[in-house]
């Protein structure tokens, strides 16, 4: 029997209705590979210590406004050796327009800190390392090592979220980002998972909207389940 969605669609039974996972897999990254070969993050940095502090900047604020406020920050501050001699007056003024500025002015000093003491001024480039870091989440750095060292990690923010479950590529049932993550690193090729981040970042940035999203216009919507029901 074919799924419920697809008894109640008009016109010819979309290729979604008799994909399987493999398939719509294999579907999403045919067409990100044609339509969207190149796919890097927004962020603006010159270097694995901008793009940490981007990074940590960046959680729940756009990179419009994170890439609007770091210029000022690498001017006054250009390494974790002048950044860990910030004080919280110093820092804070130029990041008081980002979203929780308090805690990320903390965060910041202490990553500065916490880098030149335990790592020689290096950025870290492994997870485990990454994540004793202050301000830096399980998504944080699978950011940093997916976009400097293009390591098979993937960085599940609310759009990779959204737009995998919608698609039909990770089960409803997955409730929590750790749990998207693992089902997309089993089932994309390892060495597109660091592109594939931002494929499913920039489609939710974009198209595949949180409240309105642009089905009318998006190519993936033959194989998509949420494109499907909203035909």
């Amino acid at each position: 029997m074919l799924p419920f969605a697809c008894l109640f669609t008009e016109g010819p039974v979309s290729l979604s209705c008799n994909m399987t996972r493999t398939e719509r897999y294999q579907f999403v990254i045919d067409y990100f590979e044609k339509n969207m070969p190149v796919a890097e993050t927004e962020l603006t940095f010159h270097n694995p210590f901008q793009l940490l502090v981007a990074v940590i900047l960046s959680a729940q604020c756009t990179d419009k406004r994170v890439n609007m406020t770091t210029p000022a920050i690498f001017e006054k501050y250009p390494d974790v050796y002048a950044l860990r001699e910030a004080t919280f007056d110093e820092l804070f003024p130029l990041i008081k327009s980002i979203s929780y500025p308090n805690n990320k002015t903390k965060h910041l000093i202490g990553m500065a800190n916490k880098v030149v003491e335990q790592f020689n001024g290096e950025i870290p480039m492994t997870v485990d390392e990454l994540v004793l870091l202050p301000g830096v989440g399980r998504k944080t750095a699978n950011v940093i090592t997916s976009v400097i060292d293009q390591q098979p990690n993937m960085a599940v923010d609310t759009h990779v979220f959204r737009v995998s479950k919608r698609i039909g590529l990770v089960p409803q049932t997955a409730s929590t980002p750790l749990a998207v993550e693992k089902v997309l690193i089993k089932n994309i090729p390892e060495s597109l998972i660091h592109k594939a981040h931002h494929w499913l970042i920039l489609h939710g940035r974009y198209i595949c909207l949180a409240r309105n999203p642009k089905c009318e216009g998006c190519g993936l919507r033959e194989g998509c389940r949420y494109g499907l029901k909203h035909s």
